[in-house]
């Protein structure tokens, strides 16, 4: 179970990686969530309570929950339904994508240690490149903000890789996550959606003057 878990939350990246409509994003992030508590739930070994109760309001709560609620009322305020014209194509995204999943494989089992899990820091590192991928080859500021929650999802995962010796660097992580992700939704939000309606990046340089 905790291995089809592990895959699933893989190929949910692939599919982010070329998916072309803001809807699959939003569902993508939600299914993550769902994954991540799965993950989370079946592979720690020190989940007291107060554990359980902050990973079930981070993972299913805020990921599976409000925050595709929130990318939903972006989507219908801003009315922009795919990605830019100028994004690198499917297929091409696609395969840096593959590249993307070798380098992290070779680079997890070059840094292998006995207190980390190297499946876990081999997610954590795609799921990292993954958000990289999608900030660097989207043009709309919506897909800047879902490569961000991608990569809280690697924070999340890199956590995971240490947690069964360091369970507090699941909850330092967790609180990284919440920080970051209120942060980036409320900006957007209420600052640039509501100046700029093409929410392009190149706009943001205009945020300056």
């Amino acid at each position: 179970m905790l291995s089809f878990l592990t895959i699933l939350f893989a190929l949910t990246l692939i599919y982010l990686s070329i998916t072309e409509r803001f809807r699959s994003f939003s569902k993508l992030i939600a299914i993550q969530g769902f994954l991540l508590f799965g993950i989370a739930f079946l592979e720690l070994t020190e989940v007291n309570t107060a554990n359980l109760i902050f990973i079930v309001t981070e993972t299913v709560v805020f990921k599976a929950i409000v925050v595709p609620m929130i990318l939903y009322r972006i989507i219908n305020r801003i009315r922009i339904y795919k990605v830019h014209s100028k994004a690198l194509p499917g297929f091409y995204s696609l395969l840096f994508t593959i590249m993307g999943l070798f380098l992290s494989i070779i680079l997890a089992n070059t840094l292998m240690d006995k207190f980390i899990d190297t499946v876990y820091l081999t997610i954590a590192l795609f799921t990292l490149f993954t958000g990289l991928l999608i900030i660097v080859t989207h043009k709309l500021l919506f897909s800047h903000m879902i490569g961000f929650l991608v990569i809280e999802n690697a924070v999340f995962m890199f956590s995971l890789a240490a947690g069964k010796e360091m369970p507090m660097l699941i909850n330092i992580g967790i609180l990284l996550d919440i920080f970051a992700s209120v942060l980036i939704l409320g900006i957007f939000i209420n600052k640039i959606g509501s100046q700029h309606r093409d929410l392009m990046a190149d706009t943001l340089t205009s945020l300056k003057h």
